[in-house]
């Protein structure tokens, strides 16, 4: 048996699919489990020895629909419903 072109030729099963939660095809069908993210366990995989890895998915690499406006309004102390004294010309 050789390994190379007569061996990539039986290659036509796939073992991963795409996964529901991150989208990448890293869910193994037999295994039913995502090599990625580790779907379907509640909590997401990660690990510090892949820190590149943690930067592709944590916070900010999103639109942050609520996060952004955070640093914002803590910095004004979360007021609301309040309105900016006119400055008087002087």
């Amino acid at each position: 048996m050789t390994k190379g072109t007569t061996s990539f030729g039986k290659r036509h099963n796939k073992s991963h699919t795409a996964c529901r939660r991150c989208g990448k095809i890293s869910f193994h069908i037999q295994k039913s489990r995502c090599a990625a993210c580790a779907y379907p366990a509640a909590k997401t995989r990660n690990y510090n020895w892949g820190a590149k890895a943690k930067g592709r998915r944590t916070t900010g690499t999103g639109r942050m629909r609520h996060m952004k406006t955070m640093s914002r309004r803590f910095k004004n102390g979360f007021r609301e419903g309040t309105q900016a004294k006119k400055l008087t010309a002087s």
